[in-house]
């Protein structure tokens, strides 16, 4: 039976046009200009035979009909998103994709990828980056959780274990720290600006109290360890993060590091099973993290 759908173009427009609120902002995030998406919204409206938004001021906002539709729309168009992406991956070879924070990939994960690839030469790693401010399940075969002080794993059923963490504060080593009778006393404490409760949850768990002379904060972890590095402060960082630097001696870790059990896992997507090329990458990391704990 032939479908009675509209073109694609217009629900593409449609929740742009939702989701953002503005015509003008949906043409800049599609690539078109302001006529043509009022034009594909018109043509979605006249097809449908009801309208959707009403003016709202200079922008557009919806209309009870359209706020159950967007629903809709929404889903499919996710659907068809992560229909397209396993397209794409599968067309592109044996791979694995991974999501996971941009410090870890970048001071752990990157130098250490080649030994994957020794293994796995046919086998491609794709990286997607994720923020401290939040996540999303879709898209990605795993995705890499490694700090427990700011993102509890919502499902631990689903996760798979690689193995223990570790937080503690790190600095300069002509940095003045002093760790004294349970209690850190320094002049700034670093941290991060969307996960500001961290100093107070390792406090807690790990048995220290911080005195800090005034508190710095950055947007990224990354920002943090190059603070300490610098001299500007301490930061309190997992120890893969500055595994190399303590190593070097570029880095100090006055109060040691406070072990979390089980707090590195990967986190399979909801809507497909594991890959072999997933589940050899998943190995790997696993035998890698626990080569370098008992080193």
């Amino acid at each position: 039976m032939a479908r009675t759908l509209p073109p694609l173009s217009t629900l593409r427009a449609f929740e742009a046009a939702a989701r953002l609120g503005s015509v003008t902002r949906a043409a800049e995030e599609l690539g078109r200009t302001h006529g043509a998406v009022s034009r594909q919204i018109r043509a979605l409206q006249d097809h449908a035979g009801i309208a959707l938004f009403d003016k709202a001021g200079t922008g557009v906002r919806l209309n009870a009909e359209g706020e159950v539709f967007l629903a809709v729309v929404s889903q499919a168009l996710d659907e068809l998103e992560r229909g397209y992406r396993r397209l794409r991956d599968a067309a592109a070879g044996p791979g694995v994709h991974l999501a996971c924070g941009a410090t870890f990939a970048m001071r752990w994960l990157v130098p250490r990828l080649a030994g994957f690839y020794r293994e796995r030469p046919t086998v491609q790693v794709r990286l997607a980056m994720v923020s401290a401010r939040g996540r999303t399940d879709d898209g990605p075969d795993l995705y890499l959780t490694w700090d427990r002080l700011s993102h509890p794993i919502r499902d631990p059923s689903r996760a798979i274990s690689l193995g223990n963490v570790a937080f503690g504060p790190v600095c300069a080593p002509a940095y003045a720290a002093t760790a004294r009778d349970g209690v850190l006393r320094i002049g700034a404490r670093v941290g991060h600006d969307y996960t500001p409760h961290s100093w107070p949850a390792w406090e807690a768990q790990a048995g220290w109290r911080v005195e800090a002379g005034r508190d710095l904060a950055f947007p990224h972890t990354g920002l943090c360890v190059e603070a300490a590095l610098s001299g500007l402060g301490v930061a309190l960082v997992e120890r893969l993060l500055v595994r190399d630097d303590l190593a070097a001696g570029r880095l100090v870790a006055p109060c040691g590091f406070h072990e979390f059990p089980g707090g590195f896992a990967a986190i399979p997507a909801r809507d497909r099973r594991l890959s072999p090329a997933a589940s050899a990458f998943v190995d790997w990391l696993r035998r890698v993290l626990a080569e370098e704990a008992a080193a």
